[in-house]
């Protein structure tokens, strides 16, 4: 629902979004702050899979 607030922003407030979609502002403000961890993570997971992968030569499975 978050991700629909973020790029509904261009049409909408936040502040609209959140209370047709009945959420609360905070917890989008939270989810938009994480979105930097998140991309972290998501990279050090890929250069993990990458080193276990190139290191073992196991292939990732999905």
């Amino acid at each position: 629902m978050y991700a629909f607030v973020e790029t509904d922003g261009t049409t909408h407030s936040v502040a609209v979004s959140c209370r047709v979609l009945r959420v609360a502002r905070s917890s989008c403000y939270a989810w938009l702050a994480g979105e930097e961890a998140r991309a972290a993570r998501r990279v050090a997971g890929d250069a993990l899979a990458h080193a276990i992968t190139v290191d073992l030569g196991v292939p990732r499975r999905r």
